[in-house]
């Protein structure tokens, strides 16, 4: 194998592999700053040794054991208690392939969890839990975390690593709080699980269009913090929203990886067991006798486009009114991105449009490539073609998603042939 295609597939088996890395070895050494490191020892070491042995049966149980066994060396060199490493040594067994295939049901999917509680801790500010899930959770470069929000690279690498120092200096305990603690917690918690799942629904960066075990894993810990927190509706809303938008999944890519938007999706593929568990979720959240939360909200409308048949079947007109109400109680540009299409679909693309142009020049959306799509779209539905071919260009500029890009630009090749003269 050449080192460059042993580099590729390294660097997607790290995506894949190390948050399970980082939340085990956290439970190894109590210190995430160090975990991270020891991961990414692991990964250095894969990069020397598989181009030349080639890639292990299991990559990820050979990257755990590698890991685990930098660690162990590590406090025997740091000489940390003769008594503590040798049980450590004695108790903490190397992972085997068995260990890894059952992470999802064992301890290994159970310390993400815990880890998605450490980094949700109120020591940090929201800004320090979102760099550092997106981090250590979703896998995202520092370039990637600043470029999605719109700051500087050092900002986002100075406030992970002043994040990773404050855990550390207050000796954050490793587990999933209960009581009051945990419902302090819950609101950052949820709101980190919306981003691995997002992350994995629509990736931000890259050359797949999709990480579908990124949306496996958010949903698994989603179903665990439902029975943990049987009384929240919201967590019943988030794991209800990831559900519905699960089932979706494998109609989202077409051949070679190519991205197929949801007007072009084979319904009938769509997976109906996840598609119920999203609805009895979404019941579940209902009975609780509160108002529906944003996570609710998401699930009722993610709903309506799993009851119709077909995107004309659909229910735009209730979508519109969802999307008022989540505007009204939970306001972001974003939420009104999406309220103008589905306006759009439910009376026409000039109203959709009269709603996209008022978010013009909304800071927060200078960098979004979806403004520019969506204008795109709209503009096309109204048969103006050459200003839709110039925002969708535009959007594809922005976007960082190889397979996203070209989507885009043959979109906007599709309004360019519409201009070209008819030769009947």
């Amino acid at each position: 194998m050449s080192r460059a295609s042993a580099h590729r597939t390294a660097d997607a088996i790290w995506r894949m592999e190390s948050p399970k890395l980082i939340a085990s070895l956290t439970r190894m050494v109590r210190d995430v700053g160090l975990a991270e490191d020891l991961a990414q020892d692991a990964l250095v070491i894969a990069l020397e040794r598989w181009p030349v042995t080639g890639i292990p049966d299991n990559p990820g149980a050979w990257l755990m054991t590698t890991a685990k066994r930098r660690a162990i060396d590590l406090l025997r060199r740091n000489k940390v208690g003769e008594r503590k490493h040798e049980e450590l040594a004695r108790h903490a067994a190397l992972y085997t392939e068995a260990d890894i295939d059952g992470a999802i049901d064992g301890e290994v999917g159970d310390d993400l969890l815990r880890l998605i509680f450490l980094t949700c801790h109120p020591a940090l500010s929201a800004e320090a839990r979102v760099a550092l899930t997106l981090r250590l959770l979703c896998g995202l470069t520092t370039d990637e975390i600043a470029r999605s929000y719109l700051v500087a690279e050092p900002t986002i690498a100075q406030r992970i690593v002043r994040a990773k120092r404050t855990l550390n200096a207050k000796g954050v305990p490793f587990e999933v709080p209960e009581g009051k603690e945990l419902k302090e917690r819950l609101a950052a918690v949820l709101e980190v699980i919306y981003l691995m799942f997002n992350e994995g629904y629509s990736a931000t960066s890259g050359e797949n269009w999709t990480r579908p075990l990124l949306c496996q894993e958010a949903l698994r810990l989603g179903r665990v913090l439902a029975e943990i927190a049987q009384d929240e509706p919201e967590v019943h809303g988030l794991v209800a929203l990831m559900e519905i938008q699960a089932s979706r999944l494998k109609t989202r890519i077409g051949a070679g990886g190519a991205p197929i938007l949801l007007k072009d999706q084979n319904r009938a593929l769509w997976d109906r067991l996840l598609i119920r568990r999203g609805f009895a979720a979404l019941e579940r959240s209902r009975r609780l006798g509160r108002a529906l939360g944003p996570y609710s909200l998401q699930a009722a409308i993610a709903a309506c486009h799993a009851e119709a048949t077909s995107v004309e079947d659909t229910n735009w007109v209730r979508i519109a009114a969802l999307y008022e109400a989540l505007s009204t109680l939970s306001y972001s540009p974003i939420v009104e991105l999406n309220r103008a299409v589905a306006v759009s679909m439910a009376f026409g693309p000039a109203f959709g449009l009269q709603i996209v142009d008022a978010l013009h020049g909304e800071p927060s959306l200078l960098s979004y490539h979806l403004l520019p799509s969506v204008r795109g779209d709209l503009l096309m539905k109204l048969g103006r073609y050459g200003e839709a071919a110039g925002e969708l260009e535009r959007a594809a500029d922005m976007t960082r998603n190889e397979r996203e890009r070209e989507l885009l630009l043959g979109r906007a090749a599709e309004c360019k042939e519409k201009l070209k003269p008819s030769t009947e």
